[in-house]
C-alpha cells in the first residue's frame, strides 16, 4: 500500500480539525439556545391542571361600573402536585336544566396569557394560602342585560355558570342566580386570562 506524502497528509489533517471546529461551534450554539437551570426543567416537567383536580368557584362580592359586574373567577388546585393553566376559560350561562343559556363568554385581552403555576393545596396548610399560590383567577364581566332591546336577547334568570378550565373538555356548573340572554347572539359575558395576585378594581 503506498502511503500518504507529507503534502497529502497535511492536507487531510486541516480537513479533519476544520470539520471538528465546525461541528463543536453548532453543537454550542445549539446547547446555548436550550433553557436550562431548575425553572426550565421545572416548568418542562408540570403537568397542566385538570378540570377533576380543580375548585372553580365564584367570589360573589363583585364591583360594578358602565353598566357590568365584575367577578373574580377562581381555580383551585386540590390535586396532590402543582399544575399550569395558561389561556382562557371556556364560559357560559346554564338553566337549571344545564342547558346553556345564550352566548357563550367573549374573550377580553386585556392581560397577555402566561403560564401560572398553581401549587397544592390539598392539606389544610396548603389551603391557607390559595390566594397566593395553589389558585389562578379569571376577571368576568357580566354585562347588564336590560341594555339589550328585549328582541335581541329576550332576558331570562340564568341558574349558573358553566366553566371550562383552559385546555380542557370537561366542564364544572357553579350555582349562581344573575340576568342573561336567552336568545344567542349578544356577548352578555367577558372574560380575561388566567392570572395570580388579582385585585379587583374595575
Amino acid at each position: 500500500m503506498r502511503s500518504l506524502s507529507l503534502h497529502h497528509r497535511g492536507r487531510l489533517l486541516g480537513h479533519v480539525v476544520g470539520w471538528t471546529g465546525t461541528f463543536t461551534l453548532i453543537a454550542g450554539l445549539f446547547v446555548w439556545g436550550l433553557p436550562t437551570g431548575p425553572t426550565a426543567a421545572f416548568a418542562a416537567t408540570t403537568p397542566p391542571c385538570t378540570t377533576s383536580n380543580l375548585v372553580i368557584w365564584l367570589n360573589t362580592v363583585g364591583s360594578g361600573a358602565a353598566g357590568s359586574s365584575y367577578y373574580n373567577l377562581n381555580f383551585t388546585n386540590l390535586s396532590a402536585h402543582s399544575c399550569t393553566l395558561k389561556g382562557y376559560p371556556g364560559v357560559s350561562g346554564v338553566s337549571l336544566a344545564n342547558h346553556q343559556v345564550g352566548s357563550s363568554a367573549a374573550r377580553d385581552n386585556a392581560v397577555a396569557p402566561a403560564v401560572i403555576t398553581l401549587t397544592s393545596a390539598r392539606t389544610a396548610r396548603g389551603l391557607e394560602s390559595a390566594s397566593t399560590r395553589n389558585t389562578a383567577t379569571v376577571i368576568l364581566q357580566i354585562t347588564d342585560v336590560e341594555n339589550y332591546p328585549m328582541s335581541m336577547c329576550s332576558q331570562i334568570s340564568a341558574a349558573g355558570l358553566r366553566v371550562y378550565p383552559p385546555g380542557q373538555r370537561a366542564s364544572k356548573v357553579i350555582a349562581f342566580p344573575f340576568a342573561a340572554c336567552a336568545k344567542g347572539g349578544p356577548r352578555y359575558l367577558h372574560v380575561e386570562a388566567v392570572q395570580k395576585d388579582v385585585v379587583l378594581n374595575k
